[in-house]
């Protein structure tokens, strides 16, 4: 491996000109399919193999065009103080409001409030229910766009009106919080690098990539049915690890000239060493993002697979793109340790400074000194902030846990107050009597079985199909719709529905919006122990190969999952216990999102990962070059601390930025990853990580004789280019004499 890199890493820089132009190519070549292709029609959601997606299937089959899965949108008016929405002005006002908003090309149906009886009984509060033809997800803007304006025409009238519902649902913004992250991206790696040209290498082979998987992902949507959050996911990865992996290498190519070697030579030697960690470092981010593949929700693996495909796209990138640049730069970027000019380089102190210990040497030195302390220490920090990850409660976001400045909010506070906290997460019942002798003696049997039910407030009577074999019944909850208590009648009309179809032979099965989410939420919540051990179970493999070794891959297994369970707590903490939540910006509470575990496991997993295979492959490498285990470790911190640390910084500015965001789940999904790569990078890695290595000492890199004999030999330390180099300095000495 690390031979066949190093010659493709001198080829690179040697036909530089040719490797520009072949990315050049394939960036404009993506670009102009981009921009050609069709525009990307509404996207599918399908949730298979739950009992909610079923209901909906069903009724798509037995009610054709009652648009079971359509988005809904719950225009709520308010009459003001002292007045009631009877009145006639206020009629008029509604009826008007109603008219428009039914011109709308995928509207399916509104319901006016006075013929549909949605009026409160202090007869203050109002509401018009509009149906959809597509799901919130597929609707066009044109169509939200018509519903906040009819919306507004009703305030100007005199009203109050808020609009809630998944209608108004759509993809947040994060064009600025990307570039918040570049920008403190391209800080960090002046810092790091002291050169401009050397800082701006990682940045623009990174955006090279992020454009060229984008722009394949936008040409390929409306083909593949691709969404617009599978590009935003595949922009966040892309630009983190592209950055990162192009910092590795650039940083090894300096480390390599610092130690005399000609540019070409050293472009190779760091292509050949840190482009092998590079490589495995970019399969564990792929298998990872593939593995989510396992949850069987087709939109969450297309994010995955267009994610991986992006990963991928930033290894080659980096492999092949960047020795070009370092040979178009020449001797602009300069050894390890030297700064440019305009940075400050060439002063009379630098020389002293470089011949002292740099921060990861004395940490490095620390650490094996006092492996235990810093090893309990590390454990006892983590596990502590893993405790309130005992009480995670998983389900989805909803109008409920919007800030209180939004529309969707405010319309379900309202219609909280005029109509109880249940309106607001209706359950639909669907009764299939087609196998059933007397199918409507079995929906008024499911009828009066619910209303016996506690926590129901509303039961409506059996809506039968044409047929006559198919009717649908309308449940209203006494408690609000993310509550256990209403996760608790879900299942309790799911058994009472078994009993049903014993008896009768029709089957009974609960849908809606709330039904749905809790179907997602225990569909993922199945998922996530056979996806730990597929991704965990992989990479173990991968890393064994890697680092010949059994305990390494191990320690390093254990400790991700320390990180993460770690971050769940911290998760736990700000958004349901609502710690920290002010400075967080989080104005509700309530439970976590139920994809955030598999996420957080998938995303941060794979960049561990990254930083456990740049920091102890180095470790290896002079362990394996004749260095005891203790000095090894001191070796690998002097030359990847430094490197580790900056491109940890980097991308917790990334994920941090999206903290910012209005959206609850973006806003969690954002503080999830952030802290999660802070205790990875600097707690597991940096400080257990060195304490666990430094107590094992040779038996660390333990390996059976038979599994060493299996294993292939990926050579990732570079051991062959050491060999390589020696016989080339025997033939240079044979020369001269």
């Amino acid at each position: 491996m690390a031979t066949f890199l190093y010659k493709l890493g001198r080829l690179a820089f040697r036909r530089r000109h040719f490797v520009a132009l072949i990315w050049v190519a394939l960036l404009t070549l993506a670009g102009v399919g981009a921009a050609s292709a069709p525009t990307a029609g509404t996207t599918s959601f399908s949730i298979p193999g739950t009992e909610a997606q079923k209901a909906f299937d069903l009724l798509e089959e037995r009610f054709p065009g009652m648009s079971a899965d359509g988005a809904t949108a719950r225009v709520v008016f308010k009459a003001p103080p002292g007045e009631k929405m009877t009145a006639a002005g206020h009629k008029a006002t509604v009826k008007e409001t109603v008219r428009e908003l039914s011109d709308g090309s995928e509207v399916a149906a509104v319901a006016d409030p006075y013929v549909a009886k949605s009026v409160s009984r202090d007869g203050t509060i109002a509401y018009a229910q509009v149906t959809y033809k597509v799901s919130g997800m597929e609707l066009a803007d044109s169509s939200r766009e018509a519903l906040e304006e009819a919306a507004q025409d009703a305030r100007d009238a005199g009203l109050t009106v808020e609009v809630g519902g998944d209608a108004l649902q759509t993809t947040p913004e994060t064009g600025s919080t990307e570039i918040i992250g570049i920008a403190i991206a391209a800080v960090v790696l002046v810092i790091t690098f002291g050169s401009l040209l050397a800082a701006g290498l990682p940045l623009l082979t990174a955006i090279i990539g992020v454009g060229i998987g984008v722009a394949t992902i936008t040409a390929l949507a409306s083909t593949l049915d691709l969404g617009s959050t599978t590009s935003t996911l595949a922009t966040m990865i892309g630009l983190a690890v592209g950055i990162d992996y192009a910092l590795f290498i650039v940083s090894r190519y300096r480390a390599e000239l610092a130690e005399g070697r000609e540019r070409e030579e050293a472009a190779g030697r760091a292509v050949g060493t840190a482009g092998s960690a590079v490589v495995f470092a970019g399969l564990t981010v792929v298998i990872a993002l593939v593995g989510l593949a396992v949850v069987n929700i087709p939109m969450l693996t297309k994010m995955g697979v267009a994610a991986a495909g992006t990963v991928a796209i930033a290894v080659l990138i980096a492999l092949t793109m960047i020795p070009a640049l370092l040979g178009f730069a020449g001797r602009k970027v300069r050894p390890a340790g030297e700064k440019s000019k305009l940075l400050g380089g060439g002063r009379a102190s630098a020389a002293g400074k470089q011949n002292r210990p740099n921060m990861g040497t004395r940490w490095a030195s620390f650490v094996v000194r006092r492996p235990v302390a810093v090893l309990l220490l590390g454990v006892l920090g983590l596990g502590a902030a893993a405790v309130p990850a005992t009480s995670l409660e998983l389900g989805l976001p909803d109008d409920g846990s919007q800030p209180t400045s939004t529309t969707q909010r405010r319309a379900y506070d309202l219609l909280s107050d005029g109509f109880g906290p249940g309106f607001n997460g209706p359950l639909m019942v669907v009764v299939d009597g087609k196998s059933s002798d007397d199918a409507e003696g079995a929906f008024d049997e499911v009828a009066d079985e619910i209303r016996g039910l506690e926590n129901v407030v509303t039961v409506t009577p059996p809506a039968p199909n044409k047929a006559g074999d198919t009717a649908t019944i309308t449940v209203i909850p006494d408690s609000k719709p993310s509550s256990v208590t209403t996760e608790e009648l879900v299942h309790s009309l799911r058994d009472a529905g078994t009993a049903i179809q014993a008896d009768t032979g029709a089957e009974v099965l609960v849908t809606g919006a709330t039904a749905m989410n809790i179907d997602v939420s225990q569909k993922l919540n199945d998922a996530l122990v056979p996806y730990l051990i597929l991704v965990v179970g992989l990479a173990f493999l991968l890393l064994i190969v890697v680092f010949r070794s059994i305990l390494v891959p191990l320690k390093a297994a254990l400790g991700f999952l320390l990180s993460v369970m770690a971050a769940l707590g911290a998760v736990v903490a700000v958004f349901q216990w609502g710690w920290f939540a002010g400075l967080m910006g989080v104005e509700e509470t309530g439970p976590v999102m139920s994809m955030m575990p598999i996420f957080m496991v998938g995303v941060v997993f794979g960049l561990a990962m990254d930083y456990e295979v740049f920091l102890v492959t180095r470790m290896r490498e002079a362990y394996v070059h004749g260095e005891k285990p203790g000095q090894a470790i001191v070796t690998g911190f002097r030359h990847g601390a430094r490197v580790v640390t900056a491109a940890a910084v980097i991308m917790m500015a990334v994920f941090a930025g999206f903290i910012g965001s209005s959206e609850a789940m973006v806003k969690m999904i954002g503080f999830g990853l952030a802290i999660a790569v802070f205790f990875d990078a600097f707690v597991v890695r940096m400080a257990i990580v060195p304490a666990v290595l430094a107590l094992l000492g040779k038996k660390a890199w333990w390996l059976p004789r038979w599994l060493d004999r299996a294993l292939p030999n990926v050579d990732v330390e570079g051991e062959g280019l050491r060999t390589r180099t020696d016989r080339d300095d025997e033939d240079r000495q044979l020369i001269h004499a």
